[in-house]
């Protein structure tokens, strides 16, 4: 699990920006709050701002530096810049280096991992863990300057192969050193996002070969559109019967061609209702109807003629269902897009709740829906807020916490009011009533 994230010099974010998941005192949902050790953790975050104020650069600080952790070996050859985007509204900050800083917990060992670079270099890299409860040093790299408490002699050697604009961390997982390989997990088979930062679709049942996800996605249409009673799925023109589970070794075929699918699934273009009909998936939803004689029969629509909300959160059902069965983490850019506000209520709810959520996964969406703010879901620590400095464009995030409010306040009213900033500064203009003549 996620226990604090942060980071610094990134797009929008001049200065170092924290988003903890550890809950505070409050008395409210305690149920949902997921242990680690004597600490109590988030199970989700709800992020708000107004539009450009960089409330999406939080998420897409995460994914950068996760898909650069996870490809660096990979990725940085001897030329190849590093991927940072420092801030660019002054006149120094294109100069000093990007910083990404992770704290999380895996199999009940906490880790503390985070690096620093400029697009040429790294400049700072280091890795703790607590495997027998206290913290102690994995690496530390300073410029070019290693330091190492235990097998020094390995991470030596690893030390001399890696290139300037490569992590260590990186380039150890693939010389095995088990510290790291560990470390990686998290990285790897724990953080999935939402299909506006990352190709998850294409990756999904790599991370969930055990886990039906056809039904999960028949599960989610239903719940998008109470008129669907049923999906039928077709995979090379062959039905597929229902109860599906599918088998760690599926074919590559049937792999490819349901990876295809759920790519598909989230895209609301033209071309992707071509490309539905043309795959090698046919998805169709059955919708109760009646006949001429008026008795009930049911009719199958196909799935290009479905809202593009149902669609919406088809397409979301393999990840947070991989998350809540592995206990990850699933970052969402503008969760409520396309879909009513209610169906963002049941998949926050799916997080809030020990029944559906026992592994304790986590969820951090970016938003505008204020209905969220009712408390009826989300405690007060849940609320994170993205503003933009007017004098130098700088973002800042803060939370709720950092405000002086009672139990009693109406946290929507106050945003809606400007008391927490991050709202358009606006006039509305008055509309003036008519006479009736």
């Amino acid at each position: 699990m996620l226990i604090e994230f942060s980071f610094k010099n990134y797009r929008s974010f001049r200065d170092e920006t924290v988003l903890s998941m550890e809950a505070s005192g409050l008395g409210a949902f305690k149920n949902c709050l997921i242990p680690c050790g004597s600490t109590k953790i988030l199970p989700g975050i709800a992020i708000y701002g107004k539009n450009g104020g960089g409330k999406s650069n939080v998420i897409r600080a995460f994914w950068l530096a996760t898909q650069f952790i996870k490809n660096a070996q990979r990725t940085q050859h001897e030329n190849a810049l590093i991927p940072v985007v420092p801030f660019a509204l002054d006149d120094y900050s294109n100069q000093e280096p990007t910083e990404f800083n992770f704290f999380f917990a895996l199999d009940g060992i906490r880790y503390w991992y985070g690096f620093s670079g400029t697009k040429e270099k790294i400049t700072r890299e280091y890795l703790y863990h607590a495997p027998k409860g206290q913290k102690a040093l994995v690496f530390l790299r300073e410029g070019k300057v290693f330091s190492f408490t235990e097998d020094k002699a390995k991470r030596k050697l690893i030390s001399e192969t890696v290139a300037e604009n490569q992590l260590f961390f990186s380039v150890a997982c693939t010389m095995n050193d088990a510290a790291c390989t560990n470390a990686m997990r998290w990285f790897r088979e724990r953080v999935l996002f939402s299909r506006d930062y990352s190709d998850i679709p294409r990756q999904l049942l790599e991370y969930s070969k055990d886990t039906n996800m056809l039904k999960a996605i028949s599960d989610y249409a239903k719940a998008a559109d109470f008129g669907i009673e049923e999906m039928k799925f077709e995979i090379n023109s062959k039905e597929l019967p229902d109860g599906l589970i599918f088998p760690e070794n599926i074919p590559e075929g049937v792999r490819t061609a349901l990876t295809e699918f759920i790519h598909v699934l989230s895209e609301t273009s033209n071309n992707s209702e071509v490309r539905l009909r043309m795959g090698e998936v046919r998805a169709a939803s059955m919708h109760p109807g009646l006949k001429k004689d008026g008795s009930s029969q049911f009719y199958a629509l196909e799935l290009e003629d479905e809202s593009d909300g149902t669609r919406k959160l088809m397409s979301l059902a393999p990840a947070i269902e991989s998350v809540l069965a592995s206990g990850g983490i699933l970052l969402v850019d503008e969760i409520e897009r396309e879909l009513h506000s209610m169906l963002v209520d049941y998949i926050v709810a799916k997080f809030q709740s020990k029944r559906t959520n026992p592994k304790g996964a986590q969820i951090i969406f970016t938003t505008h829906n204020t209905e969220l703010m009712d408390m009826e879901l989300l405690r007060k620590d849940q609320f994170y807020f993205v503003d933009k400095n007017e004098k130098d464009g700088s973002s800042e995030l803060y939370g709720i916490s950092d405000f002086a409010t009672r139990t009693t306040d109406n946290i929507r009213k106050g945003y809606l009011l400007g008391k927490y900033g991050a709202t358009p500064n606006i006039e509305i203009e008055e509309v003036d009533e008519w006479a009736e003549s």
